[in-house]
């Protein structure tokens, strides 16, 4: 927190955090008492934990499943309140890796804008690490201009310069900020 209330004090308004009970410890209070802050959940979420980031989050960039739409659809009803969502694309293809494949991805955004009612505001993704991350990072660009979409969540610290120049509106520079986690 002690890191966190100079940025805010300096005017900084968004906020990611990839854990959903470190979020909670840290952050229940701040937004209570700085309601214009807004929070982004960046981390994989489980669909057991949506209903403690409804209330505390802002935006989600981590949509990668059918079953975690549904809860995300259920929840805000049930919570009365819409957060903004990215959906996570599996843009190298990797196995390891969460996300919808490009090729899924136009049909997977229908059902959760016209089914779900999610507002779904663009894509985010994690290219593959050891590789050079331009070409995945303009394939992005090209499938939420496909899209529609206004947002495309990519660039972490190391990559963050060339998602930027390949059309990222949000950009994950944590530990450039803060420095690496303990």
């Amino acid at each position: 927190m002690s890191e966190i209330l100079p940025l805010i004090n300096h005017g900084h308004r968004h906020f990611g955090e990839n854990k959903v009970q470190e979020s909670l410890e840290k952050w229940t209070s701040i937004k209570n008492d700085f309601d214009e802050v807004k929070l982004h959940m960046i981390g994989k979420l489980q669909s057991n934990k949506v209903k403690y980031v409804i209330p505390l989050f802002d935006y989600i960039h981590s949509l990668d499943n059918l079953k975690l739409a549904e809860k995300i659809s259920s929840e805000q009803i049930k919570q009365n309140k819409r957060l903004k969502i990215f959906i996570q694309i599996n843009i190298g293809n990797e196995p390891q890796k969460n996300g919808i494949s490009i090729e899924n991805a136009e049909e997977f955004y229908l059902k959760c804008i016209n089914v779900l009612d999610l507002d779904i505001i663009g894509l985010m993704c994690l290219p593959p690490i050891n590789q050079s991350a331009i070409n995945y990072f303009s394939k992005m660009k090209l499938l939420s201009d496909k899209l529609n979409l206004g947002c495309v969540s990519m660039g972490m610290s190391s990559d963050f310069l060339e998602a930027a120049e390949n059309g990222a509106t949000h950009l994950r520079i944590g530990s450039k900020i803060f420095g690496n986690r303990d």
